[in-house]
């Protein structure tokens, strides 16, 4: 049987039909709430998580450090987002996170000059923050 996520607050419907959670990081998982199986973390530092999960080394506001090693993170984020609860995640749960939604997008079919539209208008109006988040994104595609 498939883990997959409740549709609700921060999860992003692919247009494969693929869920994804964005999540910022600084709030918790709830009791009892809906845990990933695994994680994307776009952070400075590597998180700390009970679950397995991939660090990709980005600090706040910026685009990740190594762009093949963010490649490789989304494409097994969306490998297994297949069969199990994926989350990407930052800090605050809007740049960061947004920029690795769209990437997320742009491997699952959407151009990517349309990928932060498409984030920003089912995640979170204003994903990936930065000019240099979202020339990351039209570069990805």
């Amino acid at each position: 049987m498939k883990a997959m996520w409740t549709v609700g607050p921060g999860v992003l419907l692919l247009p494969s039909g693929l869920a994804i959670r964005g999540r910022g990081l600084r709030r918790r998982v709830q009791e009892g709430g809906e845990q990933p199986d695994f994680g994307v973390y776009l952070l400075g530092r590597p998180p700390e998580t009970s679950w397995e999960s991939r660090w990709v080394r980005c600090p706040d506001f910026r685009s990740p450090a190594d762009p093949a090693d963010a490649r490789a993170a989304f494409r097994l984020a969306l490998e297994r987002a297949g069969d199990r609860r994926v989350e990407v995640g930052c800090g605050g749960g809007v740049g960061r996170t947004g920029l690795a939604l769209a990437c997320l997008a742009v491997l699952d079919g959407v151009p990517a000059e349309e990928a932060v539209a498409y984030v920003r208008a089912r995640y979170h109006p204003r994903a990936v923050e930065t000019p240099w988040q979202r020339r990351f994104v039209l570069r990805f595609g």
